[in-house]
């Protein structure tokens, strides 16, 4: 007789309590998964490739401070992963400190650096004299907190992190609402090993890694008119630097569209003759649902009819 089933495990930047973990509750709740909080960014992915992890949530992007180059780089190098579905959350922060602080004790603010950075305004109005002590990760501060004895000072006064952190650590919330921008969000991503893709559904985007041919005029034309003579948008294109060489830079890429769709397929065949190096990391849902608009002449049926054409000038016919 077969045991239990095991849960699949997902990997996610920890502790409990994060944005990241909440990206994760959207899709599989705890008595659907397995949990695994880490450290960092890298740690996760890196859990995903060594197998102490089936899959790992972490974010990619954040619409007020853009990608975040952990994810970016980690997916870049490295062994293969690819992304399997993206998830959206909204970001809302609030202030949080042991019992018995009020906010004019605070001068020393702990919190991620991409969450520090969606509300410098709201500190410079309201707390200017607070100071930003890195951590991990937002709820990483929350924990520091509520886990050593109110006599040690842990480096800071109180926490940036997500209500759920505050409820969770027992922490008292001397602000809510931090943000310069109440609609921020940040876009995550579930990271799997290779295997099949998710199904096309016609609101999907397929990701990427490209660089670009060293010291040669017009190359980074060359690689987006892959794209445009296809009629393949992007929603996103960051550059990153490849590391070894001041002015060499790899470009991480989202396109509308899946890798089952003839005019993404045929823009990865021009990537590979005009690029050195070309890395897929995978077709999946788009999380908002919006379904791609195809330009006229660039339809499955329309590349399928263009070859069969071509097929009947070299016969001759």
């Amino acid at each position: 007789m077969s045991g239990p089933t095991r849960l699949p495990r997902y990997a996610y930047l920890g502790p409990a309590g994060t944005f990241t973990e909440a990206a994760l509750r959207q899709f599989a709740g705890p008595d659907e998964a397995e949990y695994v909080p880490m450290v960092d960014v890298i740690s996760a992915l890196e859990a995903v490739r060594s197998g102490r992890a089936d899959f790992a949530v972490v974010p990619i992007e954040n619409s007020v401070e853009g990608g975040v180059t952990a994810t970016l780089d980690t997916l870049a190098t490295g062994d293969a992963l690819v992304l399997l579905r993206e998830v959206v959350v909204p970001v809302s922060f609030v202030l949080a400190a042991r019992p018995g602080t009020v906010l004019a004790d605070v001068t020393r603010v702990s919190t991620h650096p991409h969450a520090w950075a969606q509300c410098r305004r709201w500190f410079n109005v309201n707390l200017p004299v607070a100071v930003h002590v890195p951590a991990t990760s937002t709820a990483a501060a929350g924990a520091l907190l509520a886990d050593l004895a109110p006599e040690h000072d842990p480096g800071f006064d109180a926490a940036l992190v997500a209500p759920l952190s505050a409820e969770l650590y027992g922490l008292e919330i001397l602000a809510e609402h931090v943000a310069d921008n109440e609609s921020a969000v940040t876009r995550f991503v579930v990271v799997g090993l290779p295997g099949a893709l998710p199904a096309p559904t016609g609101a999907d985007k397929t990701s990427l890694v490209v660089h670009l041919a060293s010291n040669e005029s017009g190359a980074l034309l060359a690689m987006l008119e892959q794209f445009a003579a296809r009629g393949v948008n992007l929603s996103r294109i960051e550059s990153r630097p490849l590391g070894d060489l001041l002015g060499r830079y790899s470009f991480s890429i989202d396109a509308e569209g899946h890798l089952a769709d003839e005019r993404v397929a045929e823009a990865l065949i021009g990537l590979h003759r005009v690029c050195p190096h070309v890395r897929f990391l995978g077709s999946y849902p788009r999380a908002d649902g919006a379904v791609t608009e195809v330009a006229p002449g660039t339809n499955d049926a329309d590349f399928a009819a263009a070859r069969d054409w071509l097929a009947t000038l070299r016969r001759g016919c």
